[in-house]
């Protein structure tokens, strides 16, 4: 049986077109059971609290108002809106809120690349495209604001990839998407960049004499996507904002999100990769040269940064769809006439999904991870109602969340790369007088640091401080002049 009689056979089935619908509930069902991953990240909670001030202020803040070491400098926050949604789910229905609308945007996400793909693939193909694009983008899915934007990133490439296919333009209704996404995340800048390449793609594999008609129609979508993406409290400073995250340099590395690739043990990444070069050398697959440019280009993005994975998954495979259809013999027009959705059936899933959720929210209880969360430390240290706290990095959206002014926090582009880097070399006693210089220069009250670090151990130990709290997540060492741990050693006379 040849690839066009399997495509043709299962464009008549009744179940094509629903393959969204089924992705979508999969996936949201997926993450809804593991609801307590997508609260991880420590981020999440001060997310969640400048949330709130802007609902409280009904302002989006401009300098600093939570940290005591950088409080009043100059900082935006590109994620307002994200932040905003995440507060009012939170205030709605607590902790299950911020995981349901993470949640549904990830569905969503995957719900809307299935729609994409199944345009011109088979069914069984999609989903293969989907379970390597669901293993890449796991470790990034959280509840923040980058998952809220991934929907609106799927659909914009989408359509800008589907315009290139066609050899045409991108609608204009597509601009309040980038305007929505520059309210969302500072991603939005990404989406931009994006339009340059696929233009000339289009323009390249166009007619020659419609080529120069194309390419101003294409301009004009750039430009009015620029001044969409203005469209935000911030004006053209969103468009900015992404310079001070590039510009973090020597402490990117130092972020776990932001590091490089690892191959030193086998994971996702490594085996998607291996299993996409053999079926390229297999099959003999050849895509024009600008998705070539394109491809690489995305990859290079995922070895550089950890985080960008997640966008060469997402992306990728929208690049490849349409040539890869083209190869497998007719595959993109057997699949051309899929129905679309039933709505009863949709709304039917869409109801067993509400109802699952609203019995699953009521039995099961869904909180941040403990590791980010020192509950019974930071108790112990507001009774000491001090100002000036030396605090471990993750620890920072706890405290903010619970209105103690930390010393650094996620925020990382607020405190720079020397303050970042400085910090983690005294924490991690890389460079020990880093950590005696910040203490004494930021006339430091009392540290909160994870029970296990290094600065801890040594703090155990350091006259002038003293242990006041400790347990399996964090220590709480007081400024104590009179706090003496020195013994002078016993000499050994038979020894010499």
């Amino acid at each position: 049986m040849t690839l066009s009689i399997a495509n043709t056979a299962e464009a008549a089935s009744p179940t094509r077109g629903l393959l969204p619908l089924w992705v979508g509930s999969g996936v949201y069902a997926l993450f809804l059971l593991a609801g307590n991953r997508l609260l991880i990240d420590p981020d999440t909670m001060w997310q969640i609290t400048v949330g709130q001030w802007i609902i409280d202020h009904r302002a989006v803040p401009q300098t600093d108002v939570y940290s005591f070491t950088m409080r009043g400098q100059p900082w935006i926050s590109t994620q307002w809106l994200a932040q905003v949604l995440f507060a009012k789910a939170y205030a709605i229905a607590g902790w299950s809120g911020p995981v349901v609308l993470a949640a549904s945007a990830i569905a969503a996400t995957f719900a809307l690349l299935a729609k994409f793909l199944s345009r011109h693939l088979s069914q069984s193909t999609a989903l293969v495209f989907i379970a390597a694009a669901l293993a890449l983008t796991v470790p990034h899915l959280l509840a923040r604001p980058h998952v809220l934007a991934m929907p609106i990133m799927v659909l914009w490439a989408g359509e800008l990839i589907a315009a290139a296919d066609r050899r045409g333009a991108p609608p204009f209704r597509l601009l309040p998407l980038m305007a929505l996404w520059a309210n969302l995340h500072g991603g939005f800048v990404f989406g931009l960049v994006l339009i340059a390449p696929i233009a000339l793609d289009a323009v390249l594999n166009a007619e020659v004499k419609a080529r120069k008609s194309l390419a101003l129609r294409w301009a004009a979508f750039a430009i009015a996507a620029l001044i969409a993406g203005c469209c935000t409290p911030y004006g053209w400073n969103s468009l900015l904002a992404s310079q001070k995250i590039l510009a973090l340099g020597g402490a990117l590395p130092l972020i776990m999100e932001w590091r490089p690739a690892d191959f030193g043990s086998v994971g996702p990444f490594e085996v998607c990769l291996l299993f996409a070069i053999g079926l390229a050398l297999w099959r003999g697959v050849t895509l024009p040269p600008l998705r070539i440019v394109l491809l690489l280009g995305l990859l290079h993005m995922a070895l550089a940064q950890g985080r960008a994975a997640e966008i060469l998954a997402l992306l990728a495979p929208l690049l490849l769809a349409a040539p890869l259809a083209r190869q497998l013999d007719g595959a993109e027009a057997a699949n051309s006439a899929a129905p679309p959705l039933r709505g009863v059936l949709v709304a039917g899933v869409v109801i067993a999904l509400v109802a699952g959720t609203l019995v699953y929210a009521s039995v099961y209880r869904f909180e941040p991870h403990s590791r980010g969360s020192p509950v019974a430390a930071v108790a112990a240290l507001k009774k000491l109602n001090l100002a000036r706290v030396f605090n471990d990095y993750d620890f920072g959206g706890y405290l903010i969340a619970n209105g103690v002014a930390p010393f650094i926090d996620g925020r990382t582009e607020l405190y720079g790369e020397k303050f970042f880097v400085d910090h983690n070399a005294a924490s991690g006693l890389m460079e020990p007088e880093n950590l005696f210089r910040l203490l004494e220069e930021y006339k430091i009250e009392a540290t909160l640091m994870r029970t296990q670090s290094a600065a801890t151990k040594l703090l155990d130990h350091l006259d002038g401080w003293q242990k006041i709290h400790a347990d399996d997540i964090a220590t709480i060492h007081l400024r104590k002049q009179d706090a003496l741990h020195t013994v002078e050693p016993a000499v050994d006379a038979k020894a010499k």
